[in-house]
């Protein structure tokens, strides 16, 4: 029999929707073996490492939610090393950047219609495998302001059904948290190395951006790099001066994110450092870290997608 493996966080603000729409009518499916992983209230490592001990071989696993339910299912299906599975995305969260990137679909069709290839990226931190990201990794100031939208009054703005009310309450939170921090040090003197071991030197940079995705936290624009296994979009910014700030965005949210077209990215710390680094919003404070290796995975997934 089929297996049909649903991935959901029951303690998010849309859950509602996900048992309206998904959990009260997958008891109707014929000839399925549904399983439920309710995603636990500790982070997204952990809940990848229990989630790929139970995905098997030819599973069709289904993620109900936001970015972080499902990139922990994207990073639970690579752990697991089974083959033949099926990833499909429904959104229920306030970016989405995944469900949009893939196409809305309903269960039915997600079940019904075949996958294609994609490749996810990669992050190493000191030569270790840390995590898998669909859409994008961000290092540094970006990935430190992620924190603003765990905070209540601000997750109410992005709740609104007006997106554009919300888009703009969410900017005006991370402007005045801007003003506050941006004087900090987020990311020591670094370089980057490429894969033809050439070295760019970094001085005064706030942050570095690795994009696989056609958007960033809804605003941002990207590129179609997850349908190839080579190149994603490398970013270096200093997004602490004023100016360079707005030059970015307004150029990343009205034509595209600026870099280059990179297939291996490892940047090195001229000191080990505690570096706050971000995949698909769900942000972690890490200790000692030395190097940040990103790349495509060697192997791609089967996703169900436009």
């Amino acid at each position: 029999m089929k297996r049909l493996l649903l991935v959901f966080n029951p303690r998010s603000s849309h859950f509602w929707q996900v048992e309206r729409d998904i959990l009260t009518k997958v008891r109707e499916l014929r000839g399925w073996m549904v399983g439920k992983y309710e995603i636990s209230d500790t982070d997204v490592d952990d809940n990848a490492r229990k989630l790929s001990k139970i995905v098997m071989d030819g599973d069709v696993v289904v993620a109900a939610g936001g970015d972080g339910t499902a990139n922990i299912a994207v990073n639970g299906i690579l752990l697991s090393g089974a083959t033949g599975v099926k990833f499909g995305v429904m959104g229920y969260g306030n970016f989405n950047d995944m469900a949009r990137m893939f196409g809305d679909f309903s269960l039915e069709e997600i079940l019904e219609k075949s996958g294609k290839e994609v490749w996810p990226l990669e992050c190493r931190i000191n030569g270790k495998h840390w995590r898998y990201a669909m859409c994008y990794f961000t290092v540094g100031m970006f990935a430190e302001a992620c924190a603003v939208f765990d905070k209540p009054e601000v997750r109410k703005k992005l709740q609104k059904k007006h997106r554009r009310k919300s888009l703009i309450g969410s900017i005006w939170s991370l402007s005045m948290w801007w003003f506050r921090e941006h004087k900090r040090e987020f990311l020591p003197d670094f370089s980057v190395k490429n894969s033809s071991d050439e070295m760019i030197h970094c001085d005064n940079c706030s942050d570095y951006m690795a994009i696989n995705s056609p958007s960033v936290a809804r605003i941002m624009k990207g590129g179609d790099y997850y349908r190839g296994e080579n190149y994603f979009l490398s970013n270096i910014g200093c997004m602490t001066k004023f100016f360079k700030l707005i030059s970015m965005m307004m150029r990343s949210m009205f034509k595209k994110v600026p870099g280059i077209e990179s297939d291996y990215d490892c940047l090195i710390l001229e000191k080990a450092s505690k570096i706050m680094l971000q995949a698909e919003g769900e942000y972690k404070m890490i200790d000692d870290v030395k190097t940040i290796e990103i790349e495509k995975t060697v192997t791609p997934m089967m996703v169900v997608m436009k």
